[in-house]
């Protein structure tokens, strides 16, 4: 909600809310704690501290109540709520994500910069390393256009790597991507992916955060988003990880929260396959095509994925447009007669199949 749409609580309710978010030491459970004993956030802020002793929060918790720095965090929140697309999502509010809500210790604020409806679609988050090889880039990519083009959220984590290829394939196509962030909506990490923030925030996206506004980036708030990642989302896929790599527990949260686990598989001697083998063994589905994740998620689909396999390459109708001429997407719509999403989603097919490529915005049909 905006700052206007907050109007369902009291003006001082929601500064106490902001205020209770930016205590220390207060994370999701202890803030339910307090909201669940003392019946609202302004209540909690009154309650003598002897009062939070007895629910077991330690002493610094209750010491910051009056804190400068609070309030003037709390007010700073209040101002930025009156910009544009920037809204705040409280947890016992109508406009929280259904989904997210199932969690135990889901963010009792969510800041959203962008479009916060969007939250409430079909998401799929995609993540793996943050050091990709250019061949899970790719691929990352290829099945971001797939899945967007069919009707899902791609929803990541913003970093550098799988995160950021899988938010700018979604972009790409005209999909729709949300990005959850391990910082504050104000500082933003890490900033190369400024731009692409900024094309989700103003491209029917959004860009999402737990943590205060100015909260800047601590690693250990980098793992605890994760479970924001898979809270949000139908399924989580993961491209390519060591088994060292943060995608592998956003992969274990998700399996705690009843979500579905894709993993792809890659060499024996490539490490950065290891996370994901280690998931298949540990009962995530094997994933080679982009149909093995929609074929569990049939009644989310809006739209059948692709037509590539039921023809040859090289009889097939964009094939041979495509031996014709290099086109761009939107070119070959025009020239197929194909609606974009239906052409998007068989073209990553060709492409994962390597009868197409994507160069510089333009379709090639690749030499049989």
């Amino acid at each position: 909600m905006s700052l206007s749409e907050c109007s369902r609580i009291s003006p001082a309710e929601l500064e106490a809310r902001l205020r209770l978010h930016r205590l220390p030491e207060v994370g999701p459970r202890r803030y339910y704690t307090l909201f669940n004993a003392f019946g609202s956030a302004s209540s909690a802020l009154s309650a003598p501290a002897s009062a939070w002793r007895s629910l077991g929060l330690p002493a610094v918790c209750a010491e910051a109540r009056r804190s400068v720095e609070v309030r003037d965090g709390a007010s700073a929140a209040l101002r930025w709520l009156e910009g544009c697309n920037q809204h705040l999502l409280l947890h016992d509010q109508p406009d929280y994500p259904a989904l997210l809500a199932e969690l135990s210790d889901a963010p009792p604020l969510l800041f959203v910069a962008g479009a916060p409806s969007i939250l409430e679609k079909p998401q799929l988050a995609m993540v793996g390393s943050r050091r990709a090889s250019r061949p899970g880039l790719d691929t990352a990519s290829a099945f971001s256009r797939a899945l967007a083009g069919a009707g899902f959220v791609i929803t990541s984590g913003l970093a550098l790597g799988i995160d950021g290829a899988a938010h700018q394939a979604a972009l790409d196509i005209g999909g729709q991507t949300v990005g959850v962030l391990g910082t504050g909506l104000q500082k933003l990490y890490p900033q190369r992916h400024r731009a692409l923030a900024d094309a989700m925030i103003h491209g029917a996206g959004a860009v999402v955060s737990e943590f205060p506004l100015d909260a800047g980036p601590q690693a250990a708030n980098f793992p605890r988003r994760n479970r924001i990642i898979s809270g949000l989302s139908l399924g989580v896929l993961v491209v390519e990880a060591s088994v060292a790599s943060g995608s592998l527990i956003t992969a274990r949260l998700a399996a705690e929260q009843g979500r579905e686990v894709y993993a792809m598989p890659g060499s024996i001697h490539h490490p950065g396959a290891r996370g994901c083998h280690q998931l298949i063994r540990d009962g995530a589905t094997l994933v080679e095509t982009v149909e093995h994740i929609l074929e569990g998620l049939r009644g989310w689909r809006s739209m059948p994925i692709s037509t590539a396999q039921t023809l040859t390459p090289s009889c097939h109708p964009l094939v041979q447009l495509l031996l014709a001429a290099p086109c761009t997407s939107e070119a070959l719509v025009n020239a197929s007669g194909w609606d974009l999403p239906r052409l998007l989603a068989t073209l990553t097919e060709l492409e994962l199949a390597g009868h197409v490529v994507l160069e510089g915005g333009r379709w090639f049909a690749r030499a049989s």
